[in-house]
């Protein structure tokens, strides 16, 4: 049974083939790859409920043994209840779906029995679409105090967008008011009504993916989109938001290349969470608790996009990644990489046949190549390892790294090129691998396991095509007593070049903490900002418009280092005072394009006889269409917009307008010149 091709048909998203954190030259096809970890440039540690797979009332299979203990041994942590849509015409009271097919064995006492045996967590869909508050307050009543099951996270409703307020209509909703404002006020009942029976409960709201429709529309009567109106609503009463992500790809190249919107993507819903969910909306996490891939989901690029899909949402700080689905039945059949594909969503086969028989699935529960993938991120990382930085100079393979709090460093290698392997030299900073040839983990085109061997040395490896591999590295020296790491820092008083950075001291070993540093990431490379002993420093001579990821480590009076901190981004803003303005306003856009309008106006004390504007685009994948009022060009990311007319001083505006488009991320550009001066951003 089938229920996510539909929403795959409606997802906007194209991309472009990008490896992680690449140099600008790359390697070509087969030759030799460089690979360069930088151990003290952190990112996300990983949460107890990292990895997670959907569950469905209509999969007979949900409460088997058979299937929690593959689940278990491939080390997954969340299981996700009752299933994608039908979360919204479900009543786990009388477990009934009008409308839909609910499985024998499938009610929540026997999912919660799988769950228990998998050893993972739950998270429960409350039902938006056709459900009450009070039914949802119900089922926390029953599940946390009359069974004591202890489920700590709950969602309300699905994808509730897809309601037909914006068109598509997939979703069941029998509310009146169907626009985001009618959501949200909802929402904010639901988790009332729910807290007010177990106040220790985590509730999160459905939220859009950026650049995927219905992202950026603003509905008929509405004042804003989505995700605006719903985090301005519901901000101070939830705890995270939830996402789907079905990135779509007509071939493995284009579906395999858009995990490269990940990092932007997160971006930007944690700035739209800062600016609209209200005060302490740091403390709201981002759940991913659908994704699939959009080519060969049950061949090796399936594995491959779910490996690199999971490992760069959990290192951005996503806290869960569930793949759609433990079952999902036959689609279009076809051949990849030399096996057949079945186009089944399903990570384990449902057995079935196509309807005139002549093609059958493996037998019932046969794991198809993301399970294998999913197996080799739980032997790459775990809870409480701290992913990395890392970068390649070949965009087909890609690159990911995470410190074990034992001292081991593990590594996970992506070969997405399907005809040609890559030997590999590994280069690290802050880490100094033993000698010796490294525990290996791999799995490879049509390979019915993930293999484990010692192979190789640390900084010498080999790539099949199409392969993933995983290394275990122990360190060649363990540093007894060092400090522990400096705590999450925070950011205040940024401006257009300057930012303060404070974070919360690290606890000292066996020597005192002398001095902390303050690192930039660069790629795989950090730059050394500053240093100071105490627990702020100010940064000076930063870009307008730039975004900075920084880390901070401790360094005692024995010279040893620390862990780094986890990261903090911040993005720089523009002059306060400047002889020019710049005022940006999206007038409509369609969730792959936009028009903008643009005032630019002279604030000094002399016109200008001539003048040209500027600006870069944060990203590769956005583009200028077309504009008006001016001479508009384009080279690589840079804008350029010139024009013969006089601007008077002291006011004098001019008004230009463009057709912008996009693939992936729009994260729009705020530092802006005018004659080579940056402007003051309204």
């Amino acid at each position: 049974m089938r229920t996510k091709p539909i929403l795959a048909a409606l997802l906007l998203a194209t991309g472009v083939l990008t490896g992680v954190a690449q140099p600008a030259a790359h390697a070509a096809a087969g030759d030799a790859v460089t690979v360069s970890v930088n151990a003290r440039a952190g990112l996300a540690t990983v949460p107890d409920t990292a990895l997670g797979i959907n569950d469905a009332i209509w999969d007979q299979e949900l409460g088997t043994n058979a299937v929690a203990d593959l689940l278990k041994g491939a080390g997954v942590d969340m299981r996700r209840y009752p299933g994608g849509s039908y979360s919204d015409i479900y009543h786990w009271e009388d477990h009934t779906a009008p409308g839909g097919y609910v499985a024998p064995n499938t009610d929540f006492d026997t999912f919660m029995a799988g769950v228990q045996r998998t050893g993972a967590q739950p998270m429960i869909v409350a039902n938006y679409g056709t459900g009450t508050a009070a039914e949802a307050a119900g089922w926390v009543r029953y599940a946390n105090v009359t069974k004591r099951y202890g489920v700590k996270y709950w969602t309300i409703g699905n994808e509730n967008y897809g309601n037909g307020h914006y068109g598509a209509n997939w979703e069941a909703d029998n509310h009146a008011d169907k626009s985001p404002t009618g959501y949200a006020n909802l929402v904010v009942d639901y988790v009332d009504a729910m807290k007010a029976v177990d106040p220790t409960i985590k509730v999160g709201a459905v939220l859009t993916m950026p650049a995927n429709w219905p992202d950026a529309i603003v509905g008929s009567g509405d004042a804003a989109t989505w995700n605006q109106t719903v985090l301005s609503i519901v901000g101070p009463k939830i705890d995270f938001v939830d996402l789907h992500w079905y990135p779509g790809g007509s071939t493995a190249a284009e579906s395999l290349g858009k995990t490269a919107h990940i990092v932007d993507a997160v971006y930007l819903v944690r700035e739209m969470i800062a600016k609209y969910a209200g005060p302490n909306s740091s403390r709201i996490g981002i759940s991913m608790t659908e994704t699939n891939a959009g080519f060969g989901q049950n061949t090796q690029p399936g594995a491959i996009y779910l490996a690199d899909a999971y490992a760069g949402l959990l290192a951005s700080g996503v806290f869960t990644v569930h793949w759609w689905n433990v079952h999902n039945g036959m689609g279009t059949v076809s051949t990849v990489a030399g096996h057949t594909d079945y186009g089944d969503f399903g990570m384990f086969s449902s057995g079935g046949c196509n309807a005139d028989g002549s093609v059958c699935e493996p037998a019932l529960n046969t794991p198809f190549a993301p399970y294998h993938g999913l197996s080799l991120v739980n032997s790459f990382v775990r809870p409480g390892d701290q992913f990395v930085k890392t970068a390649t100079d070949q965009p087909l393979v890609t690159a990911y790294a995470a410190r074990r709090p034992n001292g081991d460093l593990a590594v996970m290698l992506l070969n997405k090129d399907p005809d040609n392997e890559y030997p590999v030299a590994l280069g690290y900073t802050g880490f100094s691998p033993a000698a010796g040839a490294p525990t290996v983990y791999s799995h490879t085109n049509g390979a019915t396991s993930v293999s484990s061997t010692q192979t190789g040395t640390a900084t010498s490896q080999t790539l099949p095509p199409y392969s993933l591999t995983a290394l275990v590295l122990r360190p060649s020296r363990t540093v007894a007593g060092a400090p522990g790491a400096p705590g999450q820092p925070a950011a205040s008083n940024v401006t257009d070049t300057a930012a303060t950075i404070s974070w919360p001291a690290a606890t000292a070993g066996a020597h005192p903490v002398a001095k902390y540093e303050v690192h930039r990431q660069n790629g795989a490379v950090s730059e050394q900002l500053g240093e100071t002993p105490g627990t702020s420093f100010t940064v000076h001579n930063l870009q307008p418009g730039s975004r900075y990821t920084v880390n901070v480590i401790a360094r005692d009076t024995a010279g040893n280092v620390s862990w780094s901190s986890p990261p903090l981004t911040v993005t720089t803003g523009s002059p306060a005072q400047s002889t020019c303005t710049v005022r940006w306003t999206t007038v409509t856009d369609w969730a792959s394009g936009y028009v903008a309008s643009i005032d630019v106006t002279n604030t000094g004390q002399y016109p200008i006889d001539g003048w040209t504007f500027g600006f870069t685009w944060p990203t590769g994948w956005q583009s200028m269409n077309g504009g008006w009022n001016a001479n508009w060009s384009q080279t690589g990311n840079a804008v350029k917009v010139t024009s013969d007319a006089d601007l008077a001083a002291g006011g004098g505006t001019i008004n230009v307008g463009f057709v912008g488009g996009y693939s992936g991320p729009n994260i729009q550009p705020t530092a802006f010149t005018l004659n080579g001066t940056v402007c003051t951003t309204l």
